[in-house]
């Protein structure tokens, strides 16, 4: 073998370094200039963060800032020029800082501003934290303002979310900062801070929530009132009582960290339970209480707080029709009273809308805000037979014929046999005549016929998302919704067969007259047929002039039908005009019986009379602009008709009703549906429509209807 020099080693070792050395030399230019950009605007951001320390070191105090007193006023309207309610940014009950308990403080600043005592009014550092987590999250998921930066918002500015109020709210801060002690400052906050129920400050709070003063509430109490800032609306007792005790409890846990309070201080108060005052103070100022809270919904959902809206300064022009809403108001008490129905568990709710242009027109989710702020507009109840038209209407979509006949006999489906309210059974009757007397039997056999799948279908289609039983006793209205959603879908009778989505605020404007917010178009979908529309209002008609209905007749055309659940427990009735549904519920929070006359077409048709006729004044006696349907008496319907004498017919709810006569219908003219399309379905109906029979009575002509106007937004 060939001998291997050692000086051939060598160099061969010093190739291998030299190429080692070369390879670590060779710089990676990308991550290079990324560091020193990274650097520079590292080292650019503490150079504006301590050139801005240094300008808001240098700002001036503010003169007679001790005496000074917001007078930003956010004021809701009605669509008719009412003040409704108004939210002043100041409270009568002022509070000194020596009477405030120690507890309270601490409860405050362990939950709004730890830092608050150490800060100069602001936390730049806390500031960018939060910013970067709001980035991350793609949302504002954490907030940066200190107490002080909270109280120059309440006292001098708006409550848009835009980074020119957030440095102007900084800048303020600053300057409150070298103007009044921090004592004083949180003196400040404390007696002007909004924490619901219309209290403004933590006196006032503490009266309105608990009827005591402060300094005599427990640590629980206090630790509920300091949790309130936030989102006075989601965490006030008398709204969620679940999230109020969340929110004290996560309260007494930053105090039990920050060591203001023992463990064993702790552990109690996080089991105490809530005593709140059984009568709340009541606003005069707030004339729609139950609307102007569905209203402050409707705000967050646009990205306003209740904070931002009680201190904001805006004028807030809602969709609200004031004189209905009184006249809802005075209904509701008039007819409870008149039937008895005055202990605090008998409540009653009422809805109204335009189902042509979707503005919610009157709202009462209660009897007495004063007794109850739960609002049943939105609570889900058995609808009873106010469901049954969904179950016409899928009737009608498969082919059914309101002239059809239908056997109104005892039926038997396994092992349910359902029966009529009253112990009568017609034989063979029209369709529409099972839906004016409220037959039981008929609705089953109907649904029997189209299948249950087809009536759910049908409701959900019409905006009914509240769980339904694949269950043929749906029928009959067993299953659980909420009057905004039936009352919502009732509006597709009325237009042509379109859902129109309810909405309550038409615009908001700042203090300085700057529109922040306009309604946009309203949504709308169509879900049914025209004719089906068509022919359901002229079966819903009979309800009123010769059905369960007849106490809800305000001598114009409308359209409703009437609902009563077993037992008793919930009575309702909705109804509707070309222009205006509204819906009405009464029963027992207990979910109780209330009596044997309390039906849909008592209280609850009552109510929506004395609504409706306040309701529809404006447009007089306008009728339904649908092609023309013909309701013809049951007696021309059966053998021999001509030979026997109109029999009088029994409703299933209440008194008897005399035999239809013939009825004309014409509802308006579907919202989004162009007029061309009208003619073509009346040229349509008259080629396919055999001739019907007539009653013997001369036929005296229908007046023409007044075609509705087409809102813009929905042109």
């Amino acid at each position: 073998m060939a001998r291997i020099r050692r000086s051939d080693i060598y160099s061969s070792e010093r190739e291998i370094a030299k190429s080692n050395i070369s390879r670590r030399k060779r710089p990676n230019t990308f991550w290079a200039n990324l560091r020193t950009l990274i650097i520079f605007f590292v080292a650019c951001a503490l150079a504006g963060l301590a050139a801005f320390e240094l300008y808001l070191s240098s700002l001036s105090p503010i003169k007679n800032l001790e005496g000074f007193k917001p007078n930003i006023v956010t004021q809701f309207y009605s669509h008719d020029g009412e003040i409704i309610k108004t939210f002043t940014a100041y409270t009568s009950t002022k509070i000194n800082i020596e009477d405030v308990p120690e507890d309270f403080k601490k409860a405050l600043i362990a939950t709004e501003d730890k830092n608050f005592y150490t800060h100069h009014g602001y936390d730049l550092t806390g500031l960018a934290r939060s910013t970067i987590q709001n980035i991350l999250a793609g949302r504002v998921v954490q907030g940066a303002s200190t107490i002080t930066q909270q109280l120059a918002r309440i006292l001098f500015l708006s409550n848009e979310k835009t980074f020119d109020r957030k440095i102007k709210e900084i800048i303020i801060a600053a300057r409150i900062e070298k103007t009044i002690s921090k004592d004083k400052i949180l003196e400040m906050y404390m007696n002007n801070v909004y924490l619901g129920s219309g209290a403004y400050g933590v006196e006032s709070a503490a009266q309105t929530y608990f009827n005591k003063k402060l300094k005599n509430c427990t640590l629980p109490e206090l630790a509920l009132i300091a949790g309130l800032p936030q989102a006075p609306s989601v965490y006030s007792p008398f709204n969620n009582m679940d999230l109020a005790i969340q929110r004290r409890n996560q309260v007494l846990t930053r105090m039990y960290k920050m060591k203001y309070i023992t463990e064993e201080q702790y552990n109690e108060a996080k089991e105490a339970k809530v005593h709140l005052t059984s009568v709340p103070r009541f606003y005069t100022t707030n004339k729609a209480p139950y609307f102007t809270d569905y209203v402050m919904k409707e705000l967050e959902k646009l990205g306003f707080d209740e904070t931002d809206i009680s201190q904001g300064g805006y004028k807030i022009v809602t969709t609200l029709d004031y004189k209905t809403q009184d006249k809802l108001n005075e209904a509701i008490l008039k007819n409870m009273r008149n039937y008895g129905l005055t202990k605090p568990n008998q409540q009653a709710a009422v809805f109204s809308f335009s189902p042509i242009d979707g503005r919610i027109l009157a709202y009462a989710g209660g009897k007495d805000y004063t007794q109850s702020q739960y609002d049943r507009v939105q609570a889900i109840r058995p609808a009873g037979s106010a469901f049954k038209p969904f179950v016409y209407a899928a009737a009608l979509e498969h082919g059914i014929s309101p002239n059809d006949l239908i056997e109104d006999a005892p039926i038997t489906i396994g092992d349910w046999s359902p029966k009529n309210y009253s112990p009568k059974y017609r034989g063979k009757i029209p369709v529409y005549t099972a839906l004016m007397v409220s037959s039981n039997v008929c609705a089953v056999r109907l649904i029997k016929e189209v299948g249950i799948r087809a009536v759910i279908q049908t409701a959900r289609m019409l905006g009914i998302t509240t769980p339904l039983e694949y269950d043929y006793t749906i029928a009959l209205g067993s299953n659980g919704s909420k009057l905004f959603e039936l009352t919502r879908a009732y509006g597709a009778f009325a237009n042509g067969g379109y859902v129109v989505q309810p909405y309550a605020i038409e615009k908001i404007e700042t203090s300085r007259g700057k529109i922040v917010y306009r309604a946009p178009k309203t949504k709308v979908s169509r879900q049914l047929s025209m004719k089906t529309a068509a022919e359901m209002t002229a079966m819903l008609k009979t309800v009123i002039t010769n059905g369960t209905g007849r106490a809800a007749n305000i001598g114009v055309p409308c359209a409703g039908k009437t609902g009563t659940t077993d037992d008793y427990k919930d009575a309702s009735f909705v109804g509707y005009t070309p222009n205006i549904v509204t819906g009405v519920w009464v029963g027992n929070d207990d979910n109780t019986t209330t009596t044997k006359s309390i039906q849909g077409g008592t209280v609850p048709a009552l109510i929506w009379r004395d609504v409706m006729k306040v309701a529809t004044q404006k447009y007089g006696k306008v009728d339904f602009n649908y092609p023309e349907v013909k309701l013809i008496p049951s007696y021309l319907l059966k053998q021999n008709a001509q030979k026997e004498k109109p029999e009088e017919e029994e409703t299933d709810e209440q008194d008897p009703a005399q035999a239809p006569t013939p009825v004309s219908v014409d509802p308006i003219k579907p919202a989004t549906t162009p007029a061309e399309a009208v003619q073509n379905f009346k040229r349509q109906t008259q080629q396919t429509t055999a001739p019907v029979p007539t009653a013997p009575a001369a036929e005296t002509k229908a007046p023409t209807p007044i075609p509705m106007a087409t809102p813009e937004s929905l042109r």
